[in-house]
């Protein structure tokens, strides 16, 4: 089955429209607004709604950190291919001021970090990438840091 759905996720479009789909993501006011057609990058957006709103009108801190959890590890897979594990190993986040109105998170992987990677994983050992990624709201003052370390190893015998 797993395989069925990583074939059928094959494409950016048919990734993006199941991120938008995901009931987390819905549920949460979260939307992919873009995924490059090479996995290099990807938009992320959540509007301000009455379900994503705390208590003193800011965006809830949980669903700052949900719009940005899975997507470098997913772009990561997705890049890498089948012969290697990804998997998220660790995250943070800084809350640098309230969020209101429209917040985006913009994810990129650079060909020369995945080159990187694809080097450093060559030996079998797991390698630990990490990534600093900024939301921020629709003036682009900056609202949240969010730091993110993923695990990636080579698959055994490939």
């Amino acid at each position: 089955m797993r395989a069925y759905i990583r074939r059928r996720l094959s494409s950016p479009r048919a990734l993006r429209l199941l991120l938008n789909w995901y009931r987390p993501y819905r549920g949460a006011g979260i939307k992919v607004t873009h995924i490059n057609a090479d996995f290099s990058s990807a938009t992320v957006i959540m509007r301000q709604h009455w379900y994503n709103t705390n208590y003193v009108g800011t965006h809830f801190g949980g669903s700052l950190y949900s719009m940005v959890d899975p997507m470098y590890m997913l772009l990561l897979m997705r890049s890498l291919g089948n012969d290697y594990i990804v998997w998220d190993k660790a995250a943070s986040i800084k809350f640098i001021r309230p969020g209101k109105g429209t917040v985006k998170a913009q994810f990129a992987i650079t060909p020369a970090k995945l080159a990187d990677i694809k080097e450093q994983a060559a030996s079998g050992d797991p390698v630990l990438p990490e990534w600093d990624l900024d939301i921020t709201d629709e003036q682009g003052d900056l609202v949240a840091r969010v730091h993110k370390t993923l695990y990636v190893k080579k698959k055994a015998g490939r």
